[in-house]
């Protein structure tokens, strides 16, 4: 990596501009062509310094309101089993697995839900307590959403040099 390519992924961070060609606008900033740009993106995905390269949309400005976290409590059954179970039921975003706390917290599985409302959110969970058999669960809603950020971005990593 050189130089370029830092100031490259700085760029990227900040988010693609909404034109037709983002990378034209892009190469402009950092004085490079265009497919230069391309070019150095297709080489650091192959390298694995970029591991993904997504959209990051604003549910709340469409109307995705109802954002909840579900805690499963999970007996008897293997845990990994119980894990794709779920990671593979309509609506799971995202799903992990973590030690219960004992006389704490029972809950070990994790799945993720985006809705338009609470309620749709609450039936669907419903449903997946019918579908799995896992009967006891607890629903947290988020209230706020505070701003998604990289833990450690370009320039942190650039300054610490």
């Amino acid at each position: 990596m050189d130089e370029t390519d830092l100031y490259l992924l700085t760029e990227l961070e900040k988010g693609l501009p909404l034109v037709h060609h983002p990378y034209a606008v892009i190469g402009e900033r950092l004085g490079i062509e265009e497919e230069e740009v391309i070019r150095r993106i297709r080489s650091m995905k192959k390298r694995g310094v970029i591991r993904r390269f997504r959209a990051r949309i604003n549910q709340r400005s469409l109307g995705i309101v109802a954002n909840a976290l579900v805690g499963w409590e999970i007996c008897g059954t293997d845990a990994d089993t119980a894990g794709l179970a779920l990671a593979l039921m309509p609506g799971v975003s995202h799903c992990y697995r973590r030690g219960a706390v004992p006389h704490l917290w029972k809950y070990t599985h994790y799945t993720v839900h985006h809705g338009w409302s609470e309620e749709q959110v609450l039936l669907e969970v419903e449903m997946i307590a019918q579908k799995t058999g896992f009967s006891t669960y607890i629903v947290l809603f988020s209230t706020d959403e505070y701003k998604r950020s990289p833990h450690v971005t370009m320039q942190d990593l650039v300054a610490g040099q």
